[in-house]
């Protein structure tokens, strides 16, 4: 056919104002965190840190404070925990391969991240090895493998059911999470833009949930 009879068929304008991820609120975020156990009892009544359950809050400590995607964070090297003489810094391999270097907090997320190298015994494995490690099925030991994005999402899912939360948030809900807490908070929508690694302002406005508070709260109001 030399033209096609759809060509000049206005289809329906379709426009997206915000994205379908769902937002976990600061406090449930708490709640996750502080929910994570840190120690297990052996046979013989000692006490030891649990190896696992450090490396799930250091992860999910990472997820919250940086807004990394869990792929980027599956990726991490010891080589991506890096310090310059005055902060550490992690070294996240993004999508299409882009890298980008985010601070740590200092008050809890470097804490997380060292007590987990610490108690794995961790602290001179090599610069190319995976800096978190899978853990076979109900199993508290860590294997030389590297964690995979799957078993990423996978052990937020228990953890959330552990903590008696939802289950339907994802890794990626506490990247809507930190931008929206930092947009409410007076950041300009350019400084996050950069953090979350966005090249249009228009996909960072899809994490922003300011909007749907508003109407939560207009709708709260209705007399009927």
């Amino acid at each position: 056919m030399l033209l096609n009879p759809a060509a000049s068929v206005r289809g329906e304008k379709y426009q997206v104002v915000e994205g379908k991820t769902p937002e976990i609120s600061i406090e449930q975020a708490r709640t996750l965190i502080a929910g994570i156990r840190l120690a297990m009892t052996l046979r013989n009544g000692d006490s030891v840190r649990d190896i696992v359950g450090l490396r799930d809050r250091a992860i999910i400590g990472i997820l919250i404070y940086t807004r990394a995607r869990a792929s980027a964070v599956a990726k991490l090297q010891f080589r991506h925990f890096v310090h310059d003489g005055a902060l550490w810094s992690l070294r996240f391999i993004e999508k299409g391969g882009k890298s980008r270097e985010i601070p740590v907090r200092h008050d809890d997320l470097e804490k997380f991240i060292a007590e987990y190298i610490n108690a794995a015994g961790l602290r001179d494995a090599p610069s190319d090895s995976p800096l978190f490690r899978s853990a076979p099925r109900r199993g508290r030991r860590l294997t030389t493998n590297r964690i995979s994005n799957v078993d990423i999402c996978r052990m937020v899912k228990r953890r959330l059911v552990d903590a008696g939360l939802p289950s339907r948030f994802s890794p990626h809900s506490f990247r809507v999470t930190t931008l929206t807490d930092l947009l409410s908070g007076g950041v300009p929508e350019e400084d996050v833009q950069y953090l979350a690694g966005h090249a249009d302002p228009r996909t960072t406005q899809l994490y922003d949930r300011r909007q749907r508070r508003v109407t939560r709260n207009i709708v709260e109001r209705i007399s009927v």
